[in-house]
């Protein structure tokens, strides 16, 4: 009994210790989850806590499961919308971009550690994919809201790209293990069997999952662990029968959730503690797992090999993937930064070792660095990227609490900032989006007469309406200071105005081509690509910012005029004036 209780003991205390580290690395732009790795590592036998841990089968099991909840989360909140716009490159990073980046990596590393062709490709799989869990909460935690197509694609590639990792170390452990047992038709039919078992079984169990939740639904927190055993379950059941249970299980929780029952705001903070504690203790047991002193010996073979992926083979693939897409040169390059690696090559490190490959140690300890490099170099320079790229989003006014109401409407918290448009107005005079309403105007704790009392800042106000109108709603409210930094938009236009009627008002050129073409097709037509938000279009003195695009087409448009700035439009064609004959 009090064996138990000094692993609870220490258990507790290091997760403790990680969270609250965690807490303060976000001050100075640390990623928590490197705080974790560290947490452990310094628990572990080289460091203070002294303690000797290499249980590599409890740790690949940890991981396993860790990695299935967090797989499961990432589904979960991902919206068909961003599914609708992402899903293309998304799945060509996937599959193509991680086969890329993992014969670069192995013939470069094979190379810098001198090591057998077969196994510099093994590290290579095992480092090719970017990792959800780091993503995720990267993201999350940063705050950051990026433009549609490239928020889309990262989400849904790190959450897809697992299978593909796992798939190709487990063929390369059978090349150094079996090579008489690998053929390209055995290859070509494990690719079809796990890929296509993991996909039918995992969206066909979540559509199915769906009224199972409904009907036992015991509160948010009891029906997200519901779910969550149920997405286990079937990460089980599929992996039992030889398909990829890592794709299974983020497809099942796309297919579960259901943004637009009301239990689904109430289930979310559930799935993001469970989440959490996923990552925290497979980090931590991940960080006890490695010995610091045997870093020592390859680092130089390793800090060569992260940047090798980093700055030559993740850029070349990233590049090579997306140029049938029309992205960006800008948003290529930050997808091609944001290639974060994370818990998945450790425990992928792992399939050696259990297996008893060669060199397997030393390949783990190569991907153990790998990943420190990379949330400490990338991670750390996540926003700075963003703001480099130009891929974020304008500020939002964040609301202080939502809820999820029947009829698909929705409740939002706001609070007045100072400046802000609704400050020294009355609540009734604010000019909201279209089937809004405010409910309810409080000053501390007192109520007040939306039709006596002007709003000051601090006050908090209630708006009710449709959710995709709410982020409009909240630009009422927005501090002055918020946007100071940030691109300011002089006037909001809606994407189905005639493209004559802007070009006349705002003396803007025009071609005889884009005449009687709506603003939002005009501009697509101009950018050569379909537009979403967080778009930007410069036309002359013109500077168009797509501000919603909720369906895959933009349907309000910013504007502001004088402005310049990168990613300008040449017009094709013959240019005239607004009322020159055409």
């Amino acid at each position: 009994m009090d064996g138990l209780n000094q692993v609870l003991l220490v258990g507790a205390l290091l997760l403790a210790g990680g969270v609250a580290a965690g807490g303060l690395s976000t001050r100075f732009g640390l990623p928590s989850l490197l705080v974790f790795l560290v947490v452990g590592m310094l628990a572990g036998e080289n460091g203070p806590g002294g303690i000797v841990f290499d249980n590599y089968a409890l740790s690949f099991a940890v991981g396993n499961l860790a990695l299935a909840v967090i797989l499961f989360d990432g589904g979960f909140r991902t919206s068909l919308s961003t599914f609708r716009i992402g899903l293309r490159p998304a799945v060509v990073l996937a599959t193509v971009g991680v086969a890329l980046t993992a014969g670069a990596v192995g013939v470069f590393a094979a190379w810098a550690l001198g090591i057998d062709w077969r196994l510099g490709l093994l590290l290579g799989a095992i480092v090719s994919s970017t990792d959800a869990a780091a993503v995720f909460s990267l993201l999350g935690s940063r705050g950051l809201q990026l433009n549609q197509r490239v928020g889309a694609t990262l989400e849904i590639e790190s959450g897809a790209n697992d299978p593909m990792a796992v798939f190709l170390t487990l063929t390369m452990i059978g090349v150094l293990q079996a090579p008489a047992d690998i053929g390209v038709g055995a290859l070509a039919w494990s690719f079809v069997k796990q890929f296509g078992i993991g996909a039918v079984v995992g969206v066909a169990a979540g559509l199915l999952g769906r009224p199972v939740g409904r009907l036992l639904a015991q509160g948010g927190g009891l029906t997200a662990l519901l779910l969550m055993a149920l997405g286990v379950g079937v990460f089980a059941l599929v992996n039992m029968v030889g398909g990829s249970g890592f794709l299974a299980i983020y497809l099942f929780g796309l297919a579960v959730a259901s943004p637009s029952d009301p239990a689904h705001g109430e289930i979310v903070p559930s799935m993001d503690s469970l989440a959490w504690l996923a990552q925290a203790g497979m980090f931590l047991l991940l960080g006890l797992l490695v010995t610091p002193a045997e870093l020592v010996s390859i680092a130089l073979p390793a800090l060569a090999i992260a940047a090798f992926l980093i700055v030559v083979a993740r850029p070349v693939a990233v590049w090579l993937c997306l140029a049938p897409f029309r992205f960006g040169r800008l948003e290529t390059g930050f997808v091609a930064w944001v290639g974060l690696r994370g818990a998945v090559p450790i425990v992928l490190a792992l399939f050696p070792l259990l297996d008893g490959v060669p060199a397997a140690r030393l390949i783990f300890n190569v991907a153990f660095m790998v990943v420190l490099v990379s949330l400490l170099v990338q991670g750390t320079t996540l926003q700075a990227a963003a703001r480099l790229c130009r891929v974020e989003r304008p500020p939002r006014q964040r609301p202080l609490a939502e809820h999820r109401l029947h009829g698909g409407l929705h409740l939002a918290e706001f609070s007045v900032g100072s400046g802000s448009v609704a400050a020294d107005h009355f609540a009734t005079q604010l000019d909201l989006p279209e089937g809004c309403r405010v409910t309810l105007a409080l000053r501390g704790t007192e109520l007040l007469d939306p039709e006596v009392r002007t709003l000051q800042p601090d006050d908090v106000v209630a708006v009710a309406g449709p959710e995709d109108a709410m982020e409009r709603a909240g630009v009422l409210f927005r501090p002055r200071a918020a946007t100071a930094g940030a691109r300011t938009l002089a006037f909001v236009l809606d994407a189905d105005a005639r493209f004559e009627d802007v070009a006349a008002t705002y003396g803007l050129p025009i071609t005889a081509r884009l005449a009687h073409l709506s603003l939002g097709e005009a501009l697509e037509a101009l950018s050569g690509r379909r537009l979403v938000e967080g778009d930007e279009v410069l036309l002359g003195r013109a500077r168009f910012h797509v501000k919603d695009a909720p369906r895959g087409r933009p349907e309000r448009i910013g504007l502001a005029m004088g402005g310049t700035g990168q990613g300008g439009v040449t017009m094709a064609g013959e240019v005239r004036r607004p009322g020159a004959p055409s």
